[in-house]
């Protein structure tokens, strides 16, 4: 050994190992250290030997016995390194390569010992193959069997237990779940005074009630009024009805139960009637309707602030909450109020005559009827319920799927599947992470919403409670509300940020019938006329885009020429009436919606560039700047407004996409194996939805303050009506400042702006 030790010197110029040990690194690896020494000896060996000190040859005097010792030397060091630190590693598992269900070459490892940039193995086909092999119907039936119960309103023992069990599934897929907890003011009917309708010597006590009604005891003179659009009031009008005061009977559908109570009030109507016509509702004629009339989301009594038990904020009620009373009623009591409410006859043409044959559907006016509300509010804990999936790339960009599991009754459709794909959703891709090699770059958070019958509270509570930084880290929500409502056709509501997304889908995802896919059942050249509608203030995704400036959408798959389910709001929505709608297929349904969402998730989750497509904003921005651009000229023309610019908005517009047309040039030039040049780029996408909101409105006043698809004086729908010459002046430049800050966003650095406005 010591004569190795000499020749290996010899080599090494003035520096020589001295000694090796064993160091702990922060990757909880041990390493072999090599430290070296001068002394003295050396330094004299090299002084007599001459030489440069970068390279000094070996002695003439070596032979091949001395250079074998050092051979075997420098071996035996690095083998008994090597042995060392393999022998001391603690908790690494050996990485093998082989053929799994997730393709060729895929890397199999436990995610406790992955490094959090692991590369993702699988490639798109792999994964999509994964998720439709463990998306089954034999999974359904047993999962649709677990979570259909009786009894699940909101607040209750029922509601609390059901999220109990969806936290303990969480928690078996080592979800890290959570829950977020608030005291909401729920509406219920007071059970020692129930809410009455009296008409002549009729007394009709319905079961069925509208939550954040007005309470109170009006009378008036009894109307009918169709499905209480303003166009159907304003036939009324036209026909001489006096609305002021009246009490209006309305058929259900078409629109929300809190826009029909808020275009009756507006009107001046005292009180409004709500029932489920034969024509629309083709069900038991004594079946009780519920529901809602809060024209807005969340808790109404703290409108833009979370509901937790600890907020102590000044007493305030959203503007949303009607200030006349509204209770449903059967379709019997309607039938027996109609036959007698006398007044001029609709005609036919109108549109206002329903499902009872035997009946004109007179106008009214003419006869009095006293609406009793006498709701209570209560107040109630609702926890929603999370689990997270954590990406391997970007942790903190996450995707929400999002399920109510509140109903009024058993709420089959209306909770039981959105909760069952939830679970079942999360449970493939836990599946996928864990043995199959997945490694998605974003993280999925899989949420249970409570109180989503009372117009999304929990999911709103939520919102407002990350108000400041939720739409800066959620990539996009997807809604399982409601997904499988009948077989046969689709439709969706979203974000135009996803309808490239939503049409790639559609494409791919195959339906139970024959081998086509969604796709062909909605008609591939005009899949957008035919599948898709703008998102109501009712749908559960609503609030994440227009309040929050979330990308977001929702989905349905339904029989063919029925758009609304119509057992929602009463006890009907049950197993039997679902498996009815969908030919006995709703576990295959349930699975094929499962499917759909997933698609659409992961590939959120998956790719390097987010599945964001800001160019398909364009035509919505084009079709609003065009009307508000028309408005602006009529005015001009008539002489009522001057020293306006009607160009100013179509320069905005103009910012709006040459910004978007940066950020697709910035990706073409961008290495996306970048990971900080790629997330940049994609926290210029992610900017988009939210800057669309208006800055210059109250979240209390104006919840939804999104430009284009929000609700409110804000919008530039609403700048088109605007009739006061210096208001529109106002909500014009407004309107153009915050588009032209959209625009600011996307660019990202602040030098390169150049605002032309």
């Amino acid at each position: 050994m010591d004569r190795v030790r000499s020749a290996f010197n010899s080599m090494i110029k003035r520096e020589r190992y001295s000694r090796f040990t064993l160091q702990p690194a922060v990757d909880g690896e041990r390493h072999v250290e090599v430290k070296l020494s001068d002394d003295a000896t050396d330094d004299a060996t090299e002084a007599e030997a001459g030489g440069s000190p970068s390279f000094r040859p070996a002695p003439l005097h070596q032979n091949r016995r001395t250079i074998c010792y050092l051979a075997l030397g420098t071996l035996l060091i690095f083998l008994t390194g090597y042995l060392i630190g393999y022998i001391s590693k603690p908790g690494v598992e050996q990485k093998n390569c082989g053929t799994e269900l997730g393709g060729e070459n895929s890397l199999i490892m436990t995610p406790s010992v992955v490094a959090p940039n692991a590369q993702v193995q699988l490639d798109w086909k792999d994964i999509t193959q994964l998720l439709t092999q463990k998306l089954t119907s034999e999974a359904f039936d047993k999962t649709l069997s677990d979570f259909d119960l009786p009894r699940r309103l909101a607040g209750s023992e029922e509601d609390l237990s059901l999220a109990n069990r969806i936290f303990d599934e969480f928690k078996k897929m080592e979800m890290d779940p959570w829950t977020d907890s608030h005291y909401v003011q729920l509406q219920q009917p007071d059970s020692n005074r129930p809410n009455r309708v009296l008409f002549g010597s009729d007394v009709f006590k319905p079961t069925g009630y509208l939550a954040y009604s007005a309470p109170g005891t009006v009378e008036g003179k009894l109307v009918y009024g169709n499905y209480g659009r303003q166009e159907d009031l304003e036939v009324l009008q036209k026909k001489n009805v006096e609305l002021k005061g009246c009490v209006l009977l309305l058929r259900a559908g078409k629109i929300s139960f809190a826009e029909q109570v808020d275009n009756a009030a507006t009107k001046g109507a005292s009180a409004v009637l709500i029932y489920p016509d034969r024509k629309d509702y083709p069900y038991l004629a004594g079946t009780a309707l519920y529901g809602h009339v809060h024209l807005g989301s969340g808790d109404p009594y703290t409108p833009g602030f979370p509901s937790f038990n600890s907020t102590q904020f000044p007493p305030t009620q959203s503007s949303g909450l009607p200030k006349i009373p509204a209770q449903t009623i059967t379709a019997n009591i309607a039938s027996a109020l109609l036959q007698k409410i006398g007044g001029p006859e609709s005609d036919e043409s109108s549109g206002f005559r329903g499902g009872f044959d035997s009946l004109a559907y007179s106008l009214g006016g003419s006869k009095n009827i006293t609406v009793e509300v006498n709701n209570m509010l209560v107040n109630r804990k609702i926890p929603n319920v999370f689990g997270v999936i954590k990406g391997f790339i970007d942790p903190d960009r996450y995707v929400v799927l999002g399920a109510q599991r509140d109903a009024w009754g058993r709420g089959f459709a209306r909770a039981t599947v959105g909760t069952s794909v939830l679970v079942e959703l999360a449970k493939a891709v836990h599946e996928m992470v864990e043995k199959d090699g997945f490694r998605p770059r974003r993280s999925l958070v899989f949420a249970s919403w409570s109180a989503g019958e009372y117009g999304s509270v929990g999911a709103t509570e939520w919102l407002e409670s990350f108000i400041s930084s939720v739409d800066k880290r959620v990539v996009t929500y997807i809604s399982l509300d409601g997904v499988v409502m009948g077989n046969g056709s689709f439709m969706a509501s979203a974000s135009p940020l996803l309808y490239s997304l939503l049409e790639k889908t559609m494409k791919v995802v195959k339906v139970p019938l024959g081998s086509g896919t969604v796709y062909d059942l909605v008609g591939e050249r005009k899949w957008e006329t035919n599948a898709l509608r703008p998102m109501s203030m009712d749908d559960p995704a609503y609030p994440f885009l227009a309040f929050s400036g979330i990308p977001s959408i929702s989905f349905h798959f339904t029989s063919p020429k029925i758009e609304a389910y119509p057992y929602y709001g009463t006890d009907l929505d049950n197993k039997n009436n679902l498996d009815f709608q969908t030919n006995r297929r709703t576990s295959e349904m349930a699975a094929v919606a499962a499917q759909f969402a997933g698609q659409m998730a992961l590939r959120l989750v998956h790719d390097h560039r987010l599945s964001l497509d800001v160019s398909r904003y364009s035509g919505v921005l084009a079709k609003g700047v065009a009307k508000v651009y028309r408005h602006i000229n009529q005015l001009s023309q008539s002489g009522q407004l001057k020293e306006v610019n009607p160009s100013w908005l179509n320069r905005a517009r103009g910012s709006f996409q040459r910004a978007a047309s940066s950020i697709n040039e910035a990706f073409d030039k961008t290495d996306l194996d970048d990971k900080e040049a790629c997330r940049i780029l994609n926290d210029r996408i992610m900017s988009v939805e939210h800057t669309l909101l208006s800055p210059y409105v109250s979240p209390i006043e104006n919840p939804f303050r999104h430009l284009l698809l929000g609700r409110g004086s804000h919008t530039l729908a609403s700048i088109v009506e605007t009739a006061d010459v210096n208001t529109f002046r106002t909500r014009l430049a407004l309107a153009t400042w915050t588009l032209e800050g959209c625009a600011n966003a996307m660019v990202g650095n602040i030098w390169e702006i150049d605002n032309e406005i």
